[in-house]
């Protein structure tokens, strides 16, 4: 750490200066943070690398631009012609507070080039078809901020009415809308006046609930998607997070991270890919590297009653043995786990994370992750880490989430090992917002702010998990709009587009016609048990549990010719239908596991070509 308050502060409250959010922290003591981080200072002098909260050197205008452009799969609107790339197909797709943030991306990549030898492409000739109610004297007159707000349709008002912010309470419950663009959502709120709730951080007991409303075509998790279709996530996630930034008034800076030298060991130090290339050769479809799943195993057998866990630091001689035992005898096998103390372990754990050779939370979204804190209503931080988790690499992702779940554990055992939600919190903040590539000092009086700041944000991706890893209903949307186009295979340039979008519309027209279909008769697969496929009569009552019912009660008492009954739970006769999930497969997904409470008439009428498939649920044992 290059820059620490005075001792003074360790147990002093909020200065005044510290934004309003966080005066109830008067009483909550930052000791566990300071003396973690005095620890990792510790560990990390014999190599003689300096760490620092996350922040480094921003990219330049215009440089920066190009690159997100390039990262939301828009490159092509840098350029003077579009007419082999299928991405151009993703402007069709965006809202209008994500169209108007491609714009102005644009607007600060064409006035940073000193030489304008191409004209940048102007977004809202794109998307003139869509707002056609805008006039030409209008776009001359108004930017695309002032022209987004002057036009708030009343479908949008209708479907956020609900969110014009009352005083929240922490406690209650409240819902969470994933059917409509958060930055859609912020832009109706700005028209009002919303208040920020006072938090009290010591436990997760005065926290708001939040529930996520299950619409007719249910809840996706991450996981539920292909790969295929979750590669498009993060593009879609980025312009939304932008979006949802530029409404709020935040700028989203996006950094690189300092090369770091290449290392010889095999375990601490390895980038997370290598790490699970390595790992996939002794474990195919390994999702988080083994040895992080074996200190976490072994902290939850013999360390999640032991009081202190985490915050009582281990002897930093044994912890540096370990480490060398480690790179030699783990996959061997021969390393001895029961012989560790488990303060060791979580040291060991610690400095797993903090060796990484990038940050878990990425270099280049780590500043954007600590900013969060800025963002004054509860819901919208929560809509920004959603979007963030969305946009991390899934070897990332997957590891925290395997790190994430095993600090609810420990906070589930408070009673024994005193350590509550806060306390973990603190604790692993400076391991996951302190990296040794990131070398920037911390700013003069900021210490504590940012300090109390980063243990917020890994509290509410330890409290909101379930909720930050789901993927948003409206991104499942524009996901099906992007395979419905790229299926088309259209040559796309300027004179075409209009066609497209006509095309598109037409198509969605289509659709509600179809939606007046009472009922319908679908065949649902199930090679792998079955032969030959179900008939289902679907209506507007048919869920996607009725279904697995159905074909589980079939299975029983007609004995139709199983081919495989691995891992079905058998007893008296009977086959528990939780072990089987319904996937939609093709059309306009690519594979989708659906949620159990999914309307299926709806489904069918929104994606007609897809199959249905029913596969027994996958489990995912530990192997250490």
């Amino acid at each position: 750490m290059s820059q620490l308050p005075p001792k003074s502060l360790l147990a002093s409250p909020v200065s005044e200066g510290t934004n309003s959010r966080v005066e109830s922290l008067d009483n909550l003591s930052m000791d566990s943070f300071w003396l973690e981080v005095e620890n990792i200072k510790q560990s990390t002098e014999v190599e003689q690398e300096e760490c620092s909260l996350a922040d480094v050197k921003a990219q330049e205008e215009g440089e920066a631009e190009a690159e997100w452009l390039q990262d939301a799969g828009l490159s092509d609107l840098l350029g003077d012609c579009a007419s082999e790339n299928d991405n151009i197909v993703l402007l069709s797709t965006l809202t209008k507070t994500q169209a108007a943030a491609v714009q102005r991306r644009l607007d600060t990549y064409s006035r940073s080039r000193r030489r304008n030898k191409h004209a940048v492409r102007d977004v809202r000739d794109i998307f003139g078809v869509v707002n056609s109610e805008v006039t030409a004297a209008e776009k001359k007159e108004s930017s695309p901020d002032q022209l987004w707000h002057s036009r708030q349709t009343s479908n949008i008002h209708r479907k956020t009415q609900d969110y014009s912010c009352t005083v929240r309470n922490p406690g209650k419950e409240e819902m969470f809308n994933m059917d409509v663009a958060y930055s859609e959502q912020a832009a109706v709120l700005l028209k009002g006046s919303f208040l920020s709730e006072p938090r009290k951080l010591k436990d997760g007991n005065a926290l708001t609930k939040f529930k996520i409303p299950k619409g007719r075509l249910g809840v996706t998790r991450i996981g539920d998607l292909s790969a295929q279709d979750m590669k498009k996530i993060p593009t879609l996630a980025l312009i939304e997070l932008t979006a949802l930034c530029d409404i709020l008034g935040f700028e989203l800076k996006r950094n690189k991270a300092a090369k770091l030298k290449t290392t010889d060991k095999r375990l601490f130090g390895v980038p997370l890919n290598t790490l699970l290339e390595n790992d996939q050769k002794l474990l195919p479809n390994t999702k988080v590297p083994l040895i992080l799943q074996a200190l976490l195993s072994c902290l939850e057998k013999r360390g999640l009653e032991t009081e202190g866990i985490l915050r009582v630091s281990g002897s930093q001689t044994r912890i540096k043995s370990l480490e060398q035992k480690l790179e030699r005898d783990f996959y061997t096998g021969l390393f001895h786990w029961d012989a560790v103390h488990q303060n060791d372990v979580s040291g060991l754990l610690k400095r797993f994370i903090r060796e990484l050779p990038a940050p878990l939370l990425t270099a280049e979204y780590l500043p954007a992750f600590a900013a969060v804190q800025n963002i004054p209503d509860l819901k919208q931080r929560l809509q920004a880490l959603n979007l963030l988790i969305l946009i991390l690499p899934e070897p990332n992702r997957n590891t925290l989430k395997a790190l994430l779940e095993f600090l609810s554990k420990v906070v589930a055992r408070e009673n024994n090992n005193k350590m509550n939600l806060w306390n973990v919190s603190t604790v692993m903040a400076p391991n996951l917002f302190m990296h040794k590539g990131l070398p920037d000092k911390i700013p003069e009086g900021k210490e504590k702010q940012l300090a109390e700041g980063a243990a917020d944000v890994v509290r509410m991706m330890i409290h909101y998990q379930d909720l930050l890893w789901t993927v948003s209903s409206f991104l499942v949307a524009q996901v099906r709009k992007l395979n419905e186009s790229n299926s088309k295979r259209y040559q796309f340039c300027d004179k075409r587009i209009k066609h497209l979008l006509r095309k598109i519309h037409a198509d969605k027209d289509k659709v509600k016609k179809n939606q007046a279909e009472p009922c319908k008769i679908v065949k649902v697969h199930a090679s792998l048990l079955l032969k030959d496929p179900l008939e289902v009569h679907l209506n507007n009552a048919t869920r996607v549990a009725d279904v697995l019912r159905q074909f589980q009660k079939n299975m029983c008492q007609r004995g139709w010719n199983v081919v495989n009954t691995v891992n079905l739970l058998k007893c008296n006769n009977s086959m528990e239908c939780t072990n089987l999930l319904l996937y939609e497969v093709g059309g306009n997904i690519g594979e989708h596991c659906l949620d159990p409470d999914t309307y299926l008439l709806d489904l069918y009428h929104i994606n007609p070509h897809a199959e249905w498939i029913i596969k027994q649920n996958p489990s995912y044992p530990r192997v250490f």
